[in-house]
């Protein structure tokens, strides 16, 4: 099967500075020759597995500030007033698409805000998206809109979508150059990260996860890239691949820590063993200045 030129340039921000000039992005090669080239989609339904023995400390106090500015669990209706209720941490409501819906603007009706597709920028892995909030009957749900310029949120039908949970949520700290994993409110991982350059900075946001993708280990992406539904909208010049944000190792393990990249973050080859384990298609990945 030959695959088109979008999906050979694959997650659009997964490049060095070398490569950003050259527009070539090249992923590993796999086991199986028959495989499309650097396509290979886990599970949609990829088992959560649990961190490492020893790394469920307790939130430290600048965690859990972290925690309570994030956004509040769905399942969890808007009472009359529009304001949430005390909760504790809960699982991320995840459903998956079987077609591409439009969002609007409230539950059941009001502008059409947006398009949620039924799969991914490049790699066309279907849809699972993070659902902030639920309509009072729990027919609607409110959902980052992948793609677009500026993030935003919008309501999306439910019916017949499958739902699942993950304990999960991915903080990106740009002004620290610091990523955060929680788990039902408990640290589980915090390690330095590269982000993008002064002349392309990461879009701060609400995400989730929308591709898991193997490289090769050498490459300038490393061994692996999670692909989220953000975009770059100002590009480095010269650049001629794609635009969609993603979270991925590097093989200039320096630039890690610093505000290096085209807008991706950069994490180590170690991180990214870790994520593997935990990072299911869906995850939250709130990124913020």
């Amino acid at each position: 099967m030959k695959w088109s030129r979008p999906a050979r340039a694959g997650l659009a921000l997964l490049a060095a500075p070398a490569l950003m000039l050259q527009g070539s992005l090249a992923p590993a090669a796999t086991s199986a020759a028959h495989r499309p080239a650097g396509v290979i989609p886990p599970p949609i339904d990829a088992v959560v597995a649990e961190a490492s023995a020893g790394q469920s400390e307790r939130l430290t106090a600048e965690s859990a500030l972290e925690l309570v500015r994030a956004p509040r669990p769905a399942g969890q209706p808007l009472n009359a007033g529009g304001a949430s209720r005390p909760h504790r941490p809960a699982p991320a409501l995840l459903v998956r698409l079987i077609r591409s819906l439009r969002a609007t603007s409230r539950p059941g009706g009001g502008k059409v805000v947006g398009v949620v597709p039924a799969g991914s920028k490049y790699y066309r892995t279907p849809t699972v998206a993070w659902v902030l909030d639920l309509s009072p009957k729990g027919r609607y749900g409110r959902v980052p809109i992948p793609y677009t310029s500026k993030p935003r949120t919008g309501w999306i039908s439910l019916r017949g979508l499958k739902r699942s949970h993950t304990p999960y949520f991915v903080r990106a700290d740009l002004s620290r150059h610091r990523l955060t994993v929680t788990k039902l409110g408990h640290l589980v991982l915090r390690v330095p990260m590269a982000t993008g350059a002064p002349a392309s900075p990461t879009p701060p946001g609400r995400y989730f996860v929308t591709d898991r993708v193997p490289f090769n280990p050498g490459g300038a992406l490393g061994a692996f890239a999670f692909g989220i539904s953000g975009i770059q909208p100002h590009l480095p010049a010269g650049w001629r691949g794609g635009n969609q944000l993603a979270i991925h190792g590097t093989n200039n393990p320096a630039s890690i820590g610093s505000s290096a990249s085209a807008g991706c973050l950069r994490v180590s080859r170690a991180t990214l063993e870790r994520l593997k384990r935990i990072l299911i298609l869906g995850t939250p990945v709130i990124i913020q200045a």
